[in-house]
């Protein structure tokens, strides 16, 4: 895998955190800024009410996110150094990842169409799109041969 993909795989698994690391902010007023404006973006009418519920639901879903980067960091690691090996032996690594992220796609964007944060639906397929353009940028699942 070339300099460029590898970058990008380092890019998307740090973009993860980032965004993690905004939802962990929501947790306490002196720094909810950042994901008040994402939520009235997303929802349109405005930030919901920050209330206790809502700032310990988005500390536990950016410490998540911020999990599941860092488990994305080693794992995508994991594979391209076992692509570097040849005959395609990190594939069964990218397509785990790939069923993680559809599992979550599905779930994610349809709780926020049915919760009235459609809009959320645009930066999952960012993320998503993402790790697709990787895949098919980098040849990684392409026949060894």
């Amino acid at each position: 895998m070339s300099g460029f993909w590898r970058g990008w795989f380092v890019v998307w698994c740090v973009s993860i955190g980032l965004f993690g690391a905004v939802l962990c902010g929501g947790a306490f007023e002196a720094t909810s800024g950042p994901v008040k404006l994402i939520l009235s973006i997303l929802h349109g009418a405005g930030a919901p009410p920050f209330d206790a519920t809502l700032r310990f639901s988005l500390g536990v879903m950016g410490a998540v996110s911020i999990g599941w980067a860092v488990s994305l960091v080693f794992t995508v690691r994991a594979a391209i150094d076992l692509e570097a090996q040849g005959r395609g032996q990190g594939r069964a690594l990218w397509r785990a990842i790939g069923a993680g992220i559809a599992a979550w796609f599905v779930i994610d964007s349809t709780l926020s169409v049915a919760t009235g944060f459609a809009w959320n639906v645009a930066p999952n397929l960012l993320l998503a799109g993402g790790y697709a353009v990787g895949l098919m940028g980098s040849g990684v699942l392409k026949r060894p041969g």
